[in-house]
């Protein structure tokens, strides 16, 4: 079975007249060390799709599949911890806590479960290492370029080595020079954790990077060849 197997996935809204359909039957599978993007217009159910794989919304029809499970299954508290120890988000925004400092962001999934341990401490360490910030662990996000907060995003999304990671409009409030960097930063730890990559963007350019090329229109997912 697939690491990521999605099945006829659907999602509505109740209105007063007709339900509002947002995604219509949407199916597709990954396995460690894939990587995928997703491009369509606005509206069109790219971040809908996102939040569920995220298990931060749920659908109203169709089965997701990670690591053997299904997370719609667990009750919220074993839900969340699932999220936590599965999933790693990159958004748009790094949503960086400004009192904290850059080694402190990046352990924040840690905390979920109590304390940072000593290893998760050092793989903390690392990682900054590998995203190219070493040299400020200590920094508070306001001292830090747009780049070096989102760099600082990533790192903290893969503290646990989460077996899928989700990346909405990760480059979008980036310049061209620094969006080019982090999309091959994003491919470059993915590949080097093995973890599957979903990326919902507008830059053909970072579309081009992932492995395979997704487009929903009118809330129907189809695959580039």
């Amino acid at each position: 079975m697939a690491d990521l197997a999605v099945q006829n996935l659907g999602k509505s809204y109740p209105t007063r007249a007709e339900p509002l359909v947002v995604l219509r039957e949407v199916s597709f599978s990954l396995e460690r060390g894939e990587s995928v993007s997703i491009v369509g217009r606005s509206g069109s159910g790219k971040s809908t799709l996102l939040q569920i794989l995220g298990t931060l919304d749920t659908p109203t029809t169709g089965l997701v599949r990670l690591a053997g499970q299904d997370p719609f299954a667990l009750a919220e508290p074993d839900l969340a911890a699932f999220r936590n120890r599965h999933i790693g988000f990159v958004f748009q925004e790094h949503h960086l806590l400004p009192q904290l400092s850059v080694l402190e962001n990046v352990l924040i999934p840690a905390l979920a479960t109590g304390r940072p341990t000593p290893e998760q401490r050092q793989r903390a360490e690392e990682l900054l290492g590998r995203v190219g910030l070493s040299q400020r662990t200590a920094h508070r996000p306001a001292e830090l370029s747009g780049g070096e907060r989102q760099r600082v995003a990533v790192a903290r999304a893969l503290l646990l080595k989460p077996a899928l990671l989700l990346a909405d409009e990760p480059t979008g409030n980036l310049d061209r020079a620094n969006a080019v960097a982090i999309g091959r930063l994003l491919r470059e730890l993915q590949q080097a954790e093995q973890a599957m990559l979903v990326v919902v963007t507008h830059s053909d350019e970072l579309a081009a990077e992932m492995q395979r090329r997704f487009r929903i229109d009118d809330g129907r997912l189809s695959e580039s060849p």
